[in-house]
C-alpha cells in the first residue's frame, strides 16, 4: 500500500510539470488498477472461506428436509403420497448425482491444478474394503427386489423395478469415485465440488432414511398387510413363486444397505471438508497392522461372537412361538447375554482407560477433519441408544421392576449406559494420542544428537525404540481387540431383528405401542450404526498403539 500511495503521488507531481495528457493517462490506468486491487481485497475479507460453504449448505439441508418429508409421508400416507412418489424422488437424485461424479472423473480430476494435495487420513484400505463389502452385499439385494418386483409389473407402477435398477448402477458409481477420489483435497471449481459433495452427502443420507423406513415396515407388517396396502383392492398376486423367497432375502439385507449409506456418508463429508485444503504431507504416517503378541482379546472377543450367534439363533427361533413361557426364556437368555457382553466390554474399557492414565503420550494438536467426524459421529450415534435406554430405565423403575425380566431389562439399561459412556472416552482418548511409531521416530531422532541425550532420557526409555511392544501397548491391543469383536456381535443381533424392545412389554405398556415404537425407530437405527462406527474407531485405535 505504501508502494502503490507512493506511485501515485510521483505521477501526480509528473502531471504538475508537464502538460501533455500522457501522465493523466498513466494516472487514471493506475487509478483503475487501485479500485480493482481494493474491490477484491473486499471481496476477499466479505467473502471468506465460510462463506463458500454456505452455498452447499443450504442445498445439503433442503435435500434433507424435502426427503425426510417424503419418505415420512410415504409411511404414514399410502393415499395422497404412495412409496411410488418417494421412489421417482430418489431416482432423480440418484441420477443427478452420479451425472455429478460423472462430471469431476471426466472434468475436475483430470485437471492439472485441480487436486494437488491428497489427505492421506481419509479413506483408509480398511474402511475401503468395508464400503466395496457393504456395496456387494447392497447390489445383491438391489438384485432380489428387482426379481421380487418384476412379479408384479402387470398390475402395479414400473417405477418399482427401476428404482433398484438405478440403485444398483449408483452403488457401482459411487463406490468406483469413493475408492478412487475419497482422498482429494480439490482446488478448482471449488463452489461447484462442494454443492456437488453436498448432493451425494444429502443423497445417502435420505437413501438411509428410507431404507431405514422400509425395513421397519416390512418388520411389523405381514406379506397381506403390505400387499394390501401397496396394490389396495386389486389384490396383485406375484406372477412366479419365488417372490416370498426373494422378499425374505433382501429385507435380510437391509442392514447391509444402511450401514454402506452412512459409511458413504461419512466419506463424502471427508471430501466436502477437504476442499481448498493445503495438507502437509510430511505429517503423514503409515501405520502397519499385526497381531503379533495380541491372544487373549481375539480370542475372548471370538468366544463372545460364536455365543452371541447361537444366543441370537435361539432367540429368533423361540420369539415367533406362540407360547409365552418359551418367550419369556428367549427374552431370559438375550438379557442375560447382552449383560454378559457389555458388562465385559465395561471392564475391559476401565483397564485401557487406567492403561491411558499410565501412559502419559502427547496429544495430537494437527486439525484433522477425518478424525473430527469420527468423533462427532461417535459421540451423535451414541445418543440412539442413551435415548432408549433412558426411556427404558425410567419406564421400568416407574412400574417397581417387578418380574425377572423387568429386573434384567433394568440392569441391561444401567449397565449399557456405563459402557458406551466409558468406550466413547477410551475411544476419543486413542485417537487423540501421538501414535507410538511416531513417538519411536521422535525418540530415534534424538538419540542422534547426543547433546539432547539427557533431556529426553525419560522419553527414549517410554517409547523404546526396540521392536517388542511394552507391556502396556500389549494391553491396549489386547482392549481394542476385544472391544471390536464384542461391538460386531452388539451389531448383529439388532441388525438382524433381535427386538426385545418391542418383544418384551413393560415399555409398551407404559408410553404406549405409538410413542415407544417412534423412540424405538428414531434410537436403534443410530445405536446400531454406533456398533459399526465404534468397530472402525477402535481398529484404528489398534494401529495407533
Amino acid at each position: 500500500q505504501l508502494f502503490e500511495t507512493l506511485l501515485l503521488l510521483n505521477v501526480m507531481r509528473m502531471k504538475r510539470k508537464t502538460h501533455n495528457c500522457l501522465p493523466e493517462i498513466i494516472l487514471f490506468a493506475l487509478q483503475i488498477y487501485l479500485i480493482i486491487r481494493r474491490f477484491s481485497a473486499c471481496r476477499l475479507e466479505r467473502t471468506p472461506q465460510g462463506g463458500e460453504w454456505l452455498l452447499s449448505g443450504i442445498i445439503c439441508i433442503n435435500i434433507l428436509m424435502l426427503g425426510c418429508a417424503l419418505v415420512s409421508s410415504s409411511a404414514f400416507n399410502v393415499v395422497a403420497i404412495t412409496p411410488v412418489h418417494r421412489q421417482i424422488f430418489l431416482i432423480t437424485l440418484l441420477v443427478l448425482t452420479m451425472l455429478w461424479m460423472l462430471f469431476y472423473m471426466v472434468v475436475t480430476s483430470r485437471e492439472d491444478r485441480a487436486v494437488l494435495f491428497k489427505d492421506r487420513h481419509a479413506g483408509p484400505v480398511w474402511l475401503k474394503a468395508g464400503l466395496v463389502l457393504f456395496g456387494l452385499l447392497s447390489f445383491l439385494m438391489d438384485i432380489f427386489k428387482i426379481a421380487t418386483y418384476v412379479g408384479y409389473l402387470h398390475c402395479d407402477s414400473p417405477v418399482k423395478v427401476a428404482y433398484p435398477i438405478v440403485q444398483a448402477v449408483f452403488l457401482f458409481f459411487q463406490t468406483y469415485f469413493l475408492w478412487f477420489h475419497s482422498r482429494d483435497c480439490v482446488q478448482l471449481h471449488t463452489n461447484l465440488t462442494r454443492c456437488g459433495l453436498t448432493l451425494t452427502l444429502s443423497t445417502n443420507l435420505v437413501v438411509w432414511m428410507a431404507a431405514v423406513t422400509e425395513e421397519s415396515i416390512q418388520r411389523y407388517d405381514s406379506c397381506t398387510e403390505v400387499l394390501s396396502s401397496n396394490y389396495g383392492a386389486k389384490k396383485c398376486t406375484c406372477s412366479h413363486m419365488a417372490c416370498e423367497t426373494f422378499k425374505e432375502a433382501f429385507y435380510y439385507l437391509y442392514p447391509f444397505n444402511i450401514e454402506y449409506s452412512l459409511f458413504a456418508s461419512a466419506m463424502t463429508y471427508i471430501m466436502w471438508k477437504n476442499v481448498g485444503r493445503i495438507v502437509d504431507h510430511h505429517k503423514h504416517h503409515k501405520f502397519n497392522f499385526y497381531v503379533k503378541d495380541v491372544f487373549v482379546g481375539p480370542v475372548a472377543g471370538l468366544l463372545l461372537v460364536v455365543a452371541g450367534l447361537v444366543i441370537f439363533v435361539l432367540y429368533k427361533i423361540n420369539i415367533l412361538k406362540e407360547d409365552k413361557e418359551k418367550r419369556n426364556k428367549a427374552l431370559l437368555i438375550h438379557f442375560i447375554m447382552n449383560i454378559v457382553i457389555v458388562s465385559l466390554m465395561s471392564l475391559s474399557t476401565m483397564i485401557g482407560c487406567i492403561i491411558y492414565r499410565l501412559d502419559r503420550r502427547e496429544y495430537v494438536s494437527d486439525k484433522n477433519p477425518t478424525r473430527s467426524l469420527d468423533v462427532g459421529l461417535l459421540v451423535a450415534s451414541s445418543l440412539g441408544q442413551f435415548i432408549i435406554s433412558y426411556f427404558s430405565l425410567v419406564a421400568t423403575v416407574a412400574t417397581g421392576a417387578q418380574g425377572y425380566l423387568n429386573v434384567l431389562n433394568l440392569a441391561w439399561a444401567v449397565v449399557l449406559v456405563v459402557e458406551i459412556g466409558l468406550q466413547n472416552y477410551f475411544i476419543i482418548e486413542g485417537l487423540h494420542r501421538q501414535p507410538i511409531n511416531v513417538m519411536q521416530a521422535n525418540a530415534r531422532a534424538f538419540q542422534d544428537h547426543t547433546e539432547m541425550a539427557n533431556d529426553v532420557e525419560g522419553q527414549i526409555s517410554r517409547y523404546s525404540i526396540s521392536k517388542k511392544p511394552s507391556w502396556k501397548r500389549r494391553v491396549l491391543r489386547e482392549v481394542c481387540a476385544f472391544l471390536l469383536l464384542a461391538n460386531i456381535i452388539l451389531w448383529i443381533m439388532p441388525a438382524f431383528g433381535a427386538r426385545p424392545q418391542f418383544d418384551h412389554s413393560a415399555e409398551i405398556y407404559f408410553y404406549n405401542y405409538t410413542m415407544w415404537n417412534a423412540i424405538v425407530n428414531i434410537g436403534l437405527p443410530f445405536g446400531i450404526f454406533y456398533r459399526m462406527h465404534a468397530v472402525a474407531s477402535l481398529f484404528e485405535v489398534y494401529l495407533r498403539d
